[in-house]
């Protein structure tokens, strides 16, 4: 039980794979604009993590050394199609909101650094668990960015006005560089808070 709390403590907090790995960063800047857009990719991540560690930790004893990583991509492409399908046929709106960012999961650092550093030296229920516990993280960090992202510029939380309405939106949050912003005080506030916690 210890094990299993230390690795959603890992996933989501002092290993998060974006506020301290820096992993992820291409999703987490373009698709940060919207609180549906972060839920839906961090979800749609989580699923993949979680199916493909479990698949790459049950054939970890038999993929060659020198294919492995191409095996991985093979693995985690699978499931990364399948997701998309169904977000495609279930959401349509949030498919097309993401785009080819649910395709690019395939190359997603998060997926395939957690494949070689967890799930091919890990048996299956440990690897399903850091799966989801790095998926979480994941999924935080974009709600995180997300939710600041589109309340400052925007105006909106999940597409409700709460902003007053003479609030002038602060444009520039919606724009790359506001990603870049964002994402650097929150990394520095992440760190702050973990450096007190010790």
């Amino acid at each position: 039980m210890k094990d299993i709390i230390k690795q959603f403590k890992e996933g989501i907090l002092t290993n998060n794979p974006v506020f301290v790995q820096f992993l992820g960063m291409c999703s987490t800047m373009a698709i940060s604009i919207k609180i549906q857009n972060g839920l839906g990719m961090g979800l749609a991540a989580t699923a993949v993590l979680i199916c493909s560690n479990v698949v790459i930790s049950l054939l970890r004893k038999v993929i060659p050394a020198k294919v492995r990583i191409a095996s991985y991509i093979v693995i985690v492409a699978g499931f990364v199609t399948a997701i998309d399908l169904l977000m495609q046929a279930y959401l349509p709106d949030l498919s097309e909101s993401l785009g080819v960012f649910i395709p690019l999961i395939v190359v997603n650092c998060i997926i395939l650094a957690r494949a070689e550093a967890f799930a091919s030296k890990n048996k299956v229920l440990p690897s399903a668990i850091d799966g989801l516990a790095m998926g979480l993280g994941f999924t935080f960090a974009l709600l995180v960015m997300s939710t600041i992202r589109e309340l400052l510029g925007s105006g909106t939380l999940a597409g409700v006005q709460v902003m007053p309405e003479g609030y002038e939106p602060v444009m520039l949050l919606i724009l790359p560089a506001g990603g870049f912003l964002t994402l650097g005080f929150l990394v520095a506030l992440f760190q702050k808070i973990m450096k007190r916690r010790g």
